[in-house]
């Protein structure tokens, strides 16, 4: 039986949920990311901001002398992580085999389930409709027998759209793109294929191998047999999170160091509860500070013992946030916290060290008023002057930064 892969891409995530949320955004052109004013850049655009040149990534000041009409918005990551959940359950409703790509899309293996909704494009039409319905975002579908072309499919037929591939047509479908229409060829790669002469997906088709193996070793294979339709990849669930991490950019670089040192606890504080959420412990924290003129900067320290106590977490960011600021005397532009090395939180407290002990469950007690009143109901004094400086919502601050730290 032949393989059918689907891969389906919530249009315009960011935005639709903002449209959805405020209906009078509908039909304008809307950019999330920030103010204009700031130093941030776009994290998504409506399609009508599109139509203006308008794209992910962009300088958010540029984007606004492109669209001076464009109306900005600052966007609310935990609105996004909510709906995005709503997605990936209405999926796990039509197969098990589901390995999320990112908050708004997934693959799906939907190999055999002909029988259950008469064809694979119809069991997507239902998709499309439940999702309209239920959440009111609208999903663009690509079919294939592999998820490379499927992905092409998807993004082919943006937006709310729905394209199948067939069987065995796949060479014939990727044959007249640009070669930077495959997934995994970047800026770079389709650079040094034009400069072989290859711009399009036939002419990597037919590439010698030799050539390709020359400029890019065994990768130039993968791109060869993509070329021609073949990825053999299995769609995979998601693995339990390797790492937790929170980082924002400063509206303006900072040297700061009080401030520094409060927006890193906040941070921490955020790690910290996600960690618990989890029912997991970190035995490795890491830092990264990006400077004034982009020089980024990251340290790491093993923990003795394994800890999600947002005090280890902060004690220990804290101490490498310093070693870094000792070495370099620009302002600071970027700060984040980490963990690394999860494992699963003991099942019983060290009755040996009670203070470990009373930190754990005070850590606890203000998850349960931060999870009922908001996060920023109870503070540390350090946190608290965070306050005067960024905006404060019943899911904590909300950092002006491009990234949506949250």
């Amino acid at each position: 039986m032949a393989r059918r892969i689907m891969l389906i891409d919530l249009d315009a995530f960011f935005v639709s949920v903002e449209q959805i949320l405020d209906p009078t955004l509908k039909g304008k052109p809307v950019v999330v990311g920030g103010k204009p004013g700031g130093r941030g850049v776009v994290a998504s655009g409506s399609y009508e901001a599109r139509k203006f040149g308008i794209y992910s990534g962009m300088p958010l000041m540029r984007a606004q002398r492109l669209c001076p009409q464009a109306i900005f918005v600052e966007g609310n990551f935990a609105n996004y992580r909510d709906y995005s959940h709503k997605f990936m359950a209405i999926l796990a409703d039509f197969t098990p085999e589901l390995e999320p790509a990112g908050l708004d899309e997934a693959y799906l293996d939907v190999t055999g389930f002909e029988s259950l909704y008469g064809s694979i494009y119809e069991m997507a039409v239902k998709l499309k409709e439940r999702l309209k319905n239920e959440t009111g975002l609208t999903a663009s579908i690509g079919i294939a027998g592999s998820k490379s072309v499927a992905k092409v499919a998807s993004e082919k037929s943006k937006p709310d759209g729905l394209l199948e591939v067939t069987a065995g047509l796949e060479r014939d479908f990727l044959a007249p793109l640009p070669v930077g229409d495959l997934p995994g060829i970047g800026k770079k790669s389709e650079q040094i294929l034009k400069g072989l002469g290859i711009s399009t997906v036939s002419q990597l088709a037919t590439a010698p191998a030799s050539l390709l193996k020359s400029r890019f070793g065994i990768w130039g294979e993968f791109m060869r047999l993509r070329a021609v339709g073949i990825d053999e990849s299995k769609v995979e669930a998601r693995g339990a999170a390797k790492s937790i991490s929170r980082e924002t950019t400063f509206a303006q670089d900072t040297r700061d160091v009080a401030f520094l040192k409060a927006t890193l606890r906040y941070l921490g504080e955020r790690v910290g509860a996600e960690l618990r959420e989890s029912g997991k412990q970190t035995r490795c924290i890491s830092i990264k500070v990006r400077y004034a003129d982009f020089t980024t900067v990251s340290r790491q320290h093993a923990l003795k013992e394994s800890s999600s106590g947002d005090d280890v977490i902060f004690n220990t960011g804290v101490k490498l946030l310093e070693a870094s600021l000792a070495q370099e005397k620009q302002a600071v532009r970027l700060i984040g916290i980490g963990v690394s090395n999860l494992t699963e939180s003991a099942q019983q407290l060290n009755m040996l060290n009670p203070q470990a002990v009373r930190a754990e469950q005070l850590d606890k007690a203000i998850d349960r008023i931060r999870d009922r009143y908001g996060f920023t109901s109870i503070q540390t004094g350090r946190t608290l002057r965070l306050k005067d400086v960024f905006h404060s919502h019943d899911d904590g601050y909300r950092l002006d930064t491009p990234s949506l730290s949250r």
